[in-house]
């Protein structure tokens, strides 16, 4: 089968798309038939080498966080899903990724794939959408009538939060610079910077890479009992003891639960996946090099072509 790997840690030169070996799966794992992966930014750091501690991959590695296609093979134990089955998952960041023609899966971090979108699209919703859920509900225990700033509202992470937010009854201040407005809509208020916010928050999510002056500047926002999510975790968020503000790191996890209900608001239409662009998978180096220049435009889908036996 045909996968992109690299055999060294790199720039996004060092991208390989190869032959490699079909994979079988093993007890209590899936072989998933790939339709689409996605680029998200922690890829690039993964090749770069920039993420050996939290995330140490083996090389070589087979990018590829989020994945949807088709169940092919089952191994031994698997009872919740049959082949022909159509899935998505969060893959083991460490493990190796959905970068190639099939993939092998744990059976329970996959769940079904939404239905009304293509296949392939619903490789964008994964991380960013679980990053979403766990920053706005799990860490900020958001709440109806609440007021939630989300820094950075304009890329992928934040499209979904605005969203969800909204959702739950939630007044939704957006900050965002031109690119991301259609990200955005829906938000109560939208500004393109926090200097604009003058009223008390009693949730702010800071999706964006900001300086730590910057982030700390973000408590003075926060009413007092409230929380600040940070999703940048090379820099740690502060807290304000003093008046119970909570500064919370997040580091995103697989949840199937909270990913079957993501997908189900996709399904009814509550919920929308934005895809910014489609590229063939063999065209992932070019895909990592508009990355690094910051010129992608959205969230990028890899689409899978019928894979070679």
């Amino acid at each position: 089968m045909k996968a992109v790997r690299f055999h060294e840690f790199g720039g996004p030169e060092v991208l390989r798309y190869e032959d490699v070996e079909q994979p079988t799966p093993g007890a209590g794992q899936v072989r998933v038939r790939v339709a689409g992966t996605s680029f998200n930014g922690v890829d690039g750091n993964i090749r770069a080498g920039f993420m050996q501690g939290p995330i140490p991959v083996e090389l070589p590695h087979t990018p590829g966080i989020d994945v949807a296609g088709t169940v092919d093979a089952l191994g031994d134990g698997v009872r919740d899903f049959a082949v022909g089955d159509e899935v998505i998952g969060f893959l083991p960041m460490a493990g190796t990724g959905a970068a190639a023609e099939y993939v092998i899966a744990p059976a329970e971090i996959l769940t079904g794939a939404p239905k009304g979108i293509p296949l392939a699209d619903a490789a964008a919703l994964p991380l960013v959408g679980l990053t979403a859920w766990q920053a706005l509900f799990d860490h900020g225990k958001l709440t109806a009538g609440q007021r939630v700033l989300v820094n950075g509202a304009g890329g992928a992470v934040g499209g979904y939060t605005v969203q969800l937010a909204k959702e739950a009854g939630a007044h939704v201040i957006g900050v965002a610079g031109p690119h991301g407005a259609e990200r955005v809509k829906g938000a109560d208020e939208v500004w393109d910077n926090t200097a604009a916010v003058t009223e008390p928050v009693d949730l702010v999510l800071n999706l964006a890479p900001v300086a730590p002056e910057q982030l700390a500047s973000l408590l003075t926002l926060i009413r007092d009992g409230g929380a600040l999510v940070n999703t940048t975790v090379w820099m740690p968020a502060p807290s304000d003891e003093l008046r119970g503000v909570r500064g919370i790191d997040l580091f995103v996890r697989s949840d199937a639960d909270q990913l079957a209900d993501l997908a189900a608001r996709v399904s009814t239409g509550e919920l929308r996946v934005e895809v910014g662009q489609r590229v063939p998978l063999a065209e992932l180096t070019t895909v990592h090099a508009q990355a690094a220049a910051g010129e992608l435009p959205g969230k990028t889908v890899l689409t899978v072509e019928e894979p070679q036996r």
